[in-house]
């Protein structure tokens, strides 16, 4: 994403606090007045004696470039919109490890599934677990247990200076 040209919010309110160290507050009333720690005031006023009003711009981001653009970034929900059934999945549920298949696919780039889990937070996207049930479960039999069983027991309940057991 490219950076816009006027500086951002945080890089001003830096930029406020070490005018106002200049003009004679202490560090505790900067903190409160723009409802900041003392501890980031004393980290401002020392780039401020480093560098001058220059020590308090942004930063470049340190670590790796992206490896996934910030275009193909802003394709990937449309992509997801169209379902997990139609990249190949069985069911509609879209996990860490399906997203990231459907990233490689699509881009080329593979991520680890933790990572994908970032890349949909960022997006605004929960990734979903699925539920895992035994492949011989009967809902039949469950349902009629619940209706049926489960009341029985329900009124069979000790009474509270009851044992639970003997």
């Amino acid at each position: 994403m490219a950076k816009d040209k006027s500086t951002s919010w945080k890089e001003e309110r830096r930029k406020r606090a070490w005018a106002l160290y200049q003009t004679g507050w202490k560090q505790k009333d900067i903190a409160e007045a723009l409802g900041v720690t003392k501890g980031a005031v004393s980290q401002w006023i020392k780039r401020g004696k480093d560098g001058g009003e220059a020590g308090l711009t942004e930063q470049p981001k340190s670590g790796a470039p992206a490896r996934l653009s910030e275009a193909d970034r802003q394709k990937l929900p449309g992509l997801l919109e169209r379902g997990a059934e139609s990249f190949g999945f069985r069911g509609e549920l879209w996990t860490c490890s399906r997203v990231g298949k459907v990233i490689q696919r699509e881009f080329g780039v593979k991520y680890h599934p933790a990572h994908v889990s970032r890349i949909l937070k960022d997006l605004d996207w929960t990734p979903q677990k699925p539920i895992k049930r035994a492949k011989q479960r009967q809902e039949a039999e469950i349902q009629r247990w619940k209706e049926e069983r489960w009341p029985e027991l329900k009124k069979r309940q000790p009474a509270k200076d009851e044992p639970l057991s003997s």
